[in-house]
């Protein structure tokens, strides 16, 4: 053990623990305690940031995206701490719990409900943006990625050195490895590669005792970290990934079609067995095509609906033609269609980025926040034509929105379910996105927005997973339960648990018993300990 851990541990022994509702006098005597330790030992005043520094708010408010949680209204952290290297993160850890703090995790501050930057309760925000290095090995095609960098620097890394190799993670370039690994990983090379977490091959984590641990001493902690989160057994330092082959050349594609034009046919038509509910998740693996069902405005100033068939293929378009023209002729695919280019080129394609932007634009880490809110579902099986115009209709009355229903199949449906704690594999059709956004101030805004998109997952309830009513992890819904953040409750937990990892919860919350008994990390939908009364 290092001599920084050992001085730590013996604070931890030495210090007063306040109660867990801490006063304004006990959170000024905390964080002077918790100041006095995390400097003692790091020797460093640059990475800590208090409310009466004038780099606080900037600091804090520079990776969050959803503008609901920027106000005033949103408790902000006791102190912000930005590491530089990985003894802060263990020093910050045991500091904190020392002095009955909590602490929240930030990667890249893409958490829908943002509980990688809030709490209701006193807390410091450890933010890892100046973790961000990328060691890359053509050679063995791995990479080591600390928690603090972005998808879309660790894409641009690869191009750097090779056009041959990519990693199927997501599409937005500002998100943060740390928590978009640990969730699971969602991309467009899924069908073809799996998820992020399926090529994830080591970890170094900090646990709730400060000690660092790798894939070879963490035991069951690499399955759990693998889909389960991060954030409620420790802190993610960095991932090791096996890099992903792929051709020089791959082809990007876009067919917009208005209801009027037969897009709800296309999407599903009965006793017809090339429509895209059919036949996206049978695909060859080297395809993926998403329908996004939108609400757009026309040049009338007519609100309508369009679904949009986005996307991507192994190869080259005309190859593409040809298979589509046998296996799903209804999107009416033409070779004009395709946009041939290179992988790292996709990545811009799909963030809605013109691909003869220099490649340097994905090192742009901040995205302009917007107010937003987000659900998702899994479906299982197909949804039936004559429900769809309920759907388009509920769709039409959130206003500006999209929903993303991306299918599965090709390697999700190889992958044992037990393989890792992402645990929607065989079987499932496609998973939905719904997200909303405004540009309105305000709680009424708010309540308007969000009220009809619940209205809109309501319309879908009949067609989609039930008991539980399954969801994505990295689409963080508080409308999936919560808990008590002082008083954490096992039914509670249960509820949001079970939506999003299914039948390993109870897994997850073994693992975390033996890794974090005392529930050090914990936010309002974290795994609880699995209680000895169970």
């Amino acid at each position: 053990m290092s001599n920084l851990l050992l001085i730590i541990r013996l604070l931890l022994l030495l210090s007063t623990s306040a109660p867990p509702s801490l006063g304004l006098a006990h959170q000024s005597t905390s964080i002077s305690a918790f100041r006095h330790c995390l400097q003692n030992h790091n020797r460093s005043d640059a990475v800590l940031y208090l409310p009466t520094n004038s780099s606080f708010l900037p600091v804090l408010n520079a990776y969050i995206h959803n503008k609901r949680f920027i106000g005033p209204a949103t408790a902000k952290p006791l102190a912000i701490v930005t590491p530089t290297h990985e003894s802060h993160v263990q020093a910050t850890v045991l500091c904190a719990k020392a002095n009955n703090l909590q602490i929240r995790t930030r990667s890249g501050g893409h958490d829908y409900e943002g509980l990688s930057y809030r709490s209701p309760s006193p807390f410091i925000l450890l933010d890892l943006n100046n973790l961000r290095r990328i060691e890359l090995d053509v050679e063995t095609e791995t990479a080591w990625v600390e928690a603090g960098a972005t998808l879309g620097e660790l894409y641009y890394a690869i191009a750097n050195k090779t056009n041959t190799l990519a990693f199927p993670a997501g599409v937005c370039p500002s998100i943060g490895v740390g928590g978009h690994f640990a969730g699971g990983g969602y991309g467009n090379l899924l069908r073809k590669y799996g998820l992020s977490v399926d090529n994830v091959i080591d970890a170094r984590v900090v646990n709730a005792r400060g000690e660092i641990l790798n894939r070879s001493t963490m035991g069951d902690l690499f399955w759990a970290i693998r889909g389960g989160g991060g954030a409620s057994f420790g802190v993610i330092l960095s991932w090791k990934v096996k890099l992903v082959r792929v051709p020089e050349v791959v082809t990007a594609f876009q067919v917009d079609r208005w209801l009027d034009q037969g897009a709800s046919d296309i999407f599903y038509r009965p006793r017809h067995c090339y429509r895209w509910q059919q036949v996206s998740t049978n695909l060859s693996k080297d395809i993926f095509i998403r329908a996004m069902p939108q609400v757009v405005t026309t040049p009338e100033n007519k609100t309508k609906v369009m679904i949009s068939f986005v996307g991507e293929y192994l190869g080259r378009t005309k190859d593409l033609v040809r298979y589509l023209s046998r296996s799903f002729p209804e999107l009416g695919f033409r070779e004009v269609d395709g946009k041939e280019m290179s992988w790292v080129e996709t990545v811009l394609f799909w963030a809605m980025i013109p691909v003869n932007k220099p490649l340097e634009v994905l090192l742009n880490r901040k995205s302009e926040p917007s107010y937003f809110k987000s659900k998702s579902d899994y479906v299982t099986e197909i949804i039936p034509r004559e429900a769809l115009p309920g759907i388009w209709d509920a769709l039409l009355k959130v206003g500006p929105c999209f929903t993303q229903w991306n299918p599965y199949g090709g390697r999700m449906a190889e992958i044992d379910t037990d393989e890792a704690a992402y645990a929607h594999r065989a079987g499932y059709l496609f998973k939905v996105q719904y997200y909303v956004w405004w540009v309105e101030d305000g709680e009424e805004a708010e309540a308007r927005h969000v009220g009809a998109l619940d209205a809109l997952h309501e319309a879908v309830t009949p067609y989609v997973t039930k008991e539980p009513r399954e969801a994505y992890l990295n689409y963080r819904d508080l409308e999936n339960g919560v808990n008590s953040v002082e008083k954490p409750e096992w039914s509670k937990a249960k509820v949001y648990g079970e939506k999003y990892f299914k039948g390993h919860f109870e897994r997850l919350a073994k693992i975390k018993a033996e890794f974090d008994p005392e529930n050090f990390f914990r936010d309002q939908q974290s795994i609880p300990p699995f209680p000895h009364s169970h």
